[in-house]
């Protein structure tokens, strides 16, 4: 029995703007397409918050998926500082 090559079952999510710009994370596809909305999780200011992004275009670097995502802001949870002292 072989092992299947699951390289095709990756994408990267880079993120372009919003508290996450410039980094990026290979995500799975689902059912072989990439994820319109994301939701990610992250620490600011010691406070959980959630930050949704939508996908902007897509394109293919060295034959691997590659999806950008803009930052929603209306619909993710503050992440500036509330102290009034920083």
């Amino acid at each position: 029995m072989t092992t299947p090559d699951h390289t095709d079952v990756y994408f990267t999510a880079e993120f372009i703007d919003g508290p996450l710009a410039g980094t990026a994370e290979e995500r799975v596809l689902v059912r072989g397409t990439h994820d319109e909305k994301l939701s990610e999780v992250a620490l600011v200011d010691g406070i959980e918050s959630i930050f949704r992004y939508f996908a902007v275009d897509t394109r293919e670097v060295a034959g691997k998926l590659h999806v950008r995502y803009t930052f929603n802001e209306p619909a993710s949870d503050t992440y500036t500082s509330e102290d009034e002292n920083e």
